[in-house]
């Protein structure tokens, strides 16, 4: 079945063509072969069931020809199957190192979303922590400035009863220079307190604000996270995966890593300064506003509940004074108009003998010629008459500087009674009504804002 050595050389020889003879009997006319039939198209006749065109020799050469081309067929199957094979072990490992690669690029970038998003996240409560603390400063800023009107109004109190003094009580002395020094002290610190809340408000609003950003940023890299660790747990067998039209196109928003963390960056600085502002205000308010002015409150206070009570004790030592005085004056009074009765008595009776006196001058009178002379007697009474005149007058005299001198005393016992009257009501004013309303005084515990 394959070509033999005669069919080759009978080729060589160039003999002729051969002879192909009938192959059957309904097979006409006379059919010539060569071995160009295939090259011009010459070929046998074909009968009424089969075809006969090649000879035993091309026959030959065509089986060693199938043979041959058979051969090179599985050659280069067997190429291929080894090219194949070798490219999948290639592509399959070079894929897996790829993926592998990529999957660990993935679990550093998630790494790395991971520390920032945990960094964001203690900015973030920190900043609620903050928020926390600076709203209780506030609520106590408010709780503050509530019990420094109740200050204020007994400070204010204490300033309109004391103007209810009359007289000469109605002085600047120094309890009122300290109220009214009470009185400034509050109103700058009610409006230290008001400028005060106000910064504390929009401190909060800030935080509030940063905060927001920081939930936002979390917000949107946990979301990463999320899709970071879903790529890195995504594997060949997974059952989710699906092919994704243009997946590898680049957004034109997308950030460079650089920027990303740029950006985190400064967020971060920027909490860490809005943060620092808010505790520099809550150490602010909680030392030289709270705590400076609230001991200058109560040191002031001090000087007022001592001024005042220095009042008390000098208007308690004046009214003992004014009291001894006016018993004095009053047993005065009482000794002065027994004086005074003891001279109009003393005065009737000097009128009496004066009367006496002139009674027998005028009857000396009646004596008749020449017994009416001037004798001893006569010149005795007239002597008498004149001493009995003479000290009538002097005690007339002392009649009237007796009752001038009751006079003057009436008039001092009523205006040391006056006197009395208005400082024991300016007593009044600030024993009974200031004294006892500032032992109200709020306590520096309450001033500061903690409730009680």
């Amino acid at each position: 079945f394959l070509p033999q050595m005669g069919d080759k050389l009978k080729i060589e020889s160039g003999k002729g063509e051969d002879k192909m003879e009938p192959i059957g009997p309904w097979a006409t006319g006379k059919v010539d072969w060569s071995p160009q039939g295939g090259v011009t198209g010459i070929r046998p006749v074909v009968d009424q069931y089969s075809i006969s065109r090649y000879s035993a020799s091309e026959w030959r050469k065509h089986n060693e020809e199938v043979l041959c081309s058979s051969a090179d067929d599985l050659h280069r199957v067997n190429m291929a199957e080894y090219n194949s094979r070798r490219g999948l072990k290639f592509t399959a490992e070079n894929a897996d190192k790829v993926q592998f690669s990529n999957t660990k690029r993935l679990a550093e970038r998630t790494n790395e979303v991971f520390k920032w998003k945990e960094e964001i996240k203690r900015a973030i409560e920190a900043m609620t922590e903050e928020i926390g603390l600076l709203e209780m400063q506030r609520k106590r800023l408010s709780q503050a400035k509530n019990v420094l009107s109740l200050v204020r109004s007994i400070s204010s109190e204490c300033l309109a009863c004391r103007a209810l003094r009359q007289g000469h009580d109605l002085t600047r002395d120094n309890p009122e220079e300290e109220l009214i020094k009470e009185a400034a002290l509050i109103k700058e610190v009610d409006e230290l307190f008001n400028r005060t809340l106000i910064r504390v408000q929009e401190q909060l609003v800030r935080d509030k604000a940063m905060k927001l950003r920081l939930e936002s940023d979390w917000s949107d890299k946990k979301e990463t996270f999320e899709c970071e660790i879903t790529n890195v747990n995504l594997k060949n067998d997974t059952p989710t995966i699906l092919f994704k039209p243009a997946a590898t196109r680049f957004n034109e928003n997308q950030s460079s890593p650089e920027g990303w963390e740029n950006a985190t960056k400064e967020l971060l600085k920027l909490s860490d300064a809005v943060m620092a502002q808010s505790c520099e205000l809550r150490a602010l308010l909680n030392g030289p506003i709270l705590q400076d002015c609230i001991r200058d409150l109560k040191a002031q206070a001090e000087k007022v509940d001592v001024a005042l009570a220095k009042g008390i004790s000098d208007t308690e030592d004046c009214v003992k004074a004014m009291f001894a005085e006016l018993e004095v004056i009053a047993r005065r009074n009482a000794e002065c108009e027994k004086l005074k009765y003891d001279l109009a008595n003393g005065i009737r009776g000097l009128d009496k003998a004066m009367k006496v006196a002139q009674t027998r001058l005028d009857n000396l009178q009646l004596r008749p010629r020449i017994e009416n002379c001037r004798d001893k007697s006569q010149y005795g009474l007239v002597d008498e008459v004149k001493n009995l005149s003479e000290q009538s007058t002097a005690l007339k005299g002392q009649l009237a500087e007796a009752e001038e001198a009751l006079l003057n005393l009436i008039r001092s016992r009523t205006i040391i009674e006056k006197e009395l009257q208005n400082k024991l009501k300016t007593l009044y004013i600030d024993k009974n009504r200031c004294q006892i309303m500032r032992t109200e005084y709020p306590s520096a515990t309450a001033m500061s804002g903690f409730y009680i």
